[in-house]
């Protein structure tokens, strides 16, 4: 009989709490043309702050080899992300070369959405599948407050135009909801969008990194939007789509559209997370919330070769313990504080 030990020495790789390699995220750029509070804060993320020079970051041949190596590890899923992967030129020659790779089925990229009418149509053109769009809120004084003063809602919006008319669809849209900031908007979101090829995703405000002023009072639980959003649209939830999707979904009564909820603090989902991320500098991390993470940029252009890089990443991946979600209350209680790498690095 086959055990999780056996299974964890093949070609696809378990963890050492049984999690497959699944899903791979990409941090294509560091830089942002928002200063979002919750990501970066443009009074630390200032005009003068040093992001990444061009050299620093892994280039498309660098980003295409480490996907094909992960591919053979178990990875069907891509999805491209930043800062904002959209200032990256020609982003849509790196998803040309993605779609070529044995195994991958599926490309996707999470954008804040202002540079998307621009390029939806190249990017679909080159095999882009789907597209994710942050978006907190309607309301144009809140969103300036929480994209840090640096953008307008309009070209958002016709961001989220172009992509549907580009053939994205169904367009998922990610708001990260924050208790007194914008939680009394998420009904103008789901009826902006209801009826239309859009799912409209809450998420709970995280932990995440070490600069967003964080706490547990400032979560608004999954479950109290859906108790009010049912009140207003009478919705039944439905199953996931696949083992570990992040996101429970809702589908209104009426049939005019799906919501999602994640609910990283309150309901946790470690026990089924896939995914893994590098960084644009090339570091290799087994979770949102990670302290170090495994650098591959070095030995990529020290000539490693291909076996010798697939080994350090399957071997990071079956050592990798990681569970912060189902942790956090516990480390909370204990006073523990580890430095997490910041959110615009390794994307969400």
């Amino acid at each position: 009989m086959t055990t999780v030990q056996d299974i964890r020495g093949a070609q696809n790789p378990l963890d050492r709490l049984g999690r497959p390699l699944h899903d791979l995220r990409i941090s294509v750029m560091d830089r942002c043309n928002f200063r979002c509070p919750y990501c970066m804060p443009k009074e630390l993320f200032h005009e003068h702050y040093r992001f990444l020079k061009s050299t620093d970051r892994l280039s498309f041949e660098e980003i295409a080899r480490l996907a094909r190596l992960f591919a053979q590890l178990g990875v069907k899923k891509l999805r491209l992300t930043g800062g904002e992967p959209l200032l990256r030129a020609n982003l849509a020659d790196l998803v040309g070369d993605l779609t070529s790779i044995p195994g991958i089925e599926d490309i996707a990229l999470t954008t804040n959405g202002v540079l998307l009418a621009q390029h939806a149509v190249d990017l679909h053109a080159h095999g882009l599948k789907r597209v994710t769009v942050s978006l907190d809120t309607l309301d144009e004084a809140i969103f300036k407050q929480m994209s840090g003063g640096f953008a307008a809602l309009s070209p958002v919006l016709g961001g989220i135009e172009a992509a549907l008319a580009a053939g994205l669809a169904p367009v998922k849209l990610n708001a990260v909801i924050e208790r007194g900031v914008n939680d009394h908007t998420v009904e103008a979101l789901v009826e902006r969008f209801r009826g239309r090829p859009v799912i409209v995703r809450f998420i709970e405000f995280m932990d995440v990194g070490n600069r967003n002023n964080w706490s547990a009072d400032k979560v608004v639980p999954s479950r109290e939007l859906v108790e009010r959003l049912r009140r207003r649209w009478p919705m039944h939830a439905v199953a996931e789509n696949y083992s570990g999707e992040v996101a429970e979904r809702w589908r209104l009564a009426d049939g005019s559209g799906e919501i999602g909820f994640i609910s990283s603090v309150t309901k946790a989902f470690c026990g089924a997370c896939s995914r893994a991320r590098i960084s644009s500098e090339g570091k290799f991390y087994t979770c949102l919330f990670a302290t170090e993470g495994l650098d591959l940029r070095a030995p990529l252009r020290q000539g490693a070769s291909d076996a010798q890089i697939l080994q350090m990443i399957r071997a990071t991946w079956l050592n990798r313990t990681d569970r912060y979600s189902e942790q956090r209350e516990e480390l909370r209680r204990s006073g523990t504080h580890e430095q997490k790498i910041e959110m615009f690095y390794i994307g969400g």
